[in-house]
């Protein structure tokens, strides 16, 4: 009896919290790159103060407040561009302070054709340039930049970094 009880209390579990996710990707989806350590959205805009010192205390100014047009439920809390200034994964993260091993802002893509090391010159400055180094960014033998999702964290500074204009180097949301 309680075998069957447990099972179906895990499974319902599971069920409700796939549910949930889902219900919130449809209802708030994710539209901007969130600082190091926020929560998902809901909870991010449920929880954000609004009060700015996330942004005060970024060592290179990489977050940015939403403007009150167009930004709706979360005008006023913090996001990232970066496509104009990269966060630069330092270890004095502005909100709750977790392992960067875990933080996934955005998935970078690498636009074959646009990037010059696969044109036959040397380059190389995306991955000198990542502050998470090989474990998200190398090069091959070739010289050839080799991504690595798993422990990309989509801090955008190899997009700032790419010599090529515009970058061969996208980050979308992850």
């Amino acid at each position: 009896m309680n075998d069957r009880r447990a099972f179906f209390q895990s499974t319902f579990g599971r069920l409700l919290n796939e549910v949930a996710k889902r219900t919130e990707e449809r209802v708030a989806p994710k539209r901007w790159f969130r600082p190091p350590g926020a929560a998902p959205e809901m909870a991010f805009v449920a929880a954000c103060t609004r009060c700015g010192d996330c942004i005060d205390v970024c060592p290179v100014h990489a977050i940015l407040k939403m403007p009150a047009n167009g930004g709706g439920l979360a005008a006023g809390t913090p996001y990232l561009d970066p496509t104009t200034r990269a966060c630069i994964a330092c270890e004095d993260m502005a909100l709750t302070k977790v392992p960067w091993d875990t933080v996934h802002m955005g998935v970078l893509e690498l636009d074959p054709q646009r990037c010059i090391t696969f044109q036959g010159a040397e380059c190389g400055v995306c991955a000198r340039a990542c502050p998470i180094g090989e474990r998200a960014l190398a090069l091959d033998d070739r010289g050839h930049p080799v991504l690595k999702p798993e422990g990309c964290v989509g801090c955008g500074v190899c997009v700032t970094a790419c010599v090529t204009s515009p970058s061969s180097l996208k980050l979308s949301l992850a």
